[in-house]
């Protein structure tokens, strides 16, 4: 079982093995980072990111949340911890690529797809329904096709992929820098269960082996 005692001897370990090894890397990385790619990504445990990807410290700017989910652009409401992340990425650290990486057996899709959370008080789910719901409309489209069993389940978290790339290009600085060809979106998903990635090709909406 890891506690923050087992996380603390993982940190012994890097400090004196990673962080010595890399120390040249860490030493450009105290003056400034400059990541080429933005990653949204879940925050479920399994799916890190920087794993997946085996990328080194500094390659990257990730953000995680629940479901990888992007809100939509908007100047009032609550959801702003993912555009302030967005905007810092795209206008101060001028990353060219962005990528929203969804993944199977994800709990938010399938809180979103029962509505498990539907009347929950905050502290007791509320919070949780309330960040879900941006799959709300999606959710329907997709129950409606296939019910709610394991082929919903499946559609819905490539849905998530989709849903926030369109959201992304709600953003008047993704809407900038896509106009003038310095930012590139991707779609991605990553199924736990084989390891696979599956890349999204926008031309046709699907999603292919990577």
């Amino acid at each position: 079982m890891t506690d923050y005692n087992t996380l603390l001897k993982g940190y012994h370990r890097f400090r004196n093995a990673g962080w010595v090894e890399q120390r040249e890397r860490w030493d450009a990385l105290a003056a400034a980072q400059s990541p080429k790619v933005m990653v949204i990504a879940c925050s479920d445990s399994r799916v890190d990111p920087s794993i997946i990807f085996d990328t080194a410290p500094g390659e990257m700017f990730v953000v995680r949340n629940i479901a990888n989910l992007v809100p939509p652009f908007e100047l009032g409401g609550g959801r702003h911890g993912v555009s302030a992340a967005l905007e810092f990425a795209v206008s101060q650290l001028e990353v060219p690529e962005i990528v929203v990486m969804g993944h199977g057996q994800c709990g938010g899709v399938h809180a979103a797809l029962t509505r498990k959370f539907e009347h929950a008080r905050p502290g007791e789910g509320g919070f949780i329904a309330h960040w879900i719901d941006l799959l709300d409309d999606a959710r329907d489209r997709i129950t409606a096709e296939h019910g709610q069993g394991d082929v919903a389940i499946h559609a819905l978290e490539l849905e998530t992929v989709r849903v926030s790339i369109a959201n992304l290009r709600t953003f008047p600085c993704v809407q900038r820098c896509e106009a003038a060809g310095t930012l590139t979106l991707h779609g991605a998903y990553f199924a736990i269960a084989d390891g696979q990635l599956h890349s999204l090709d926008e031309t046709t909406g699907e999603f292919y082996l990577a």
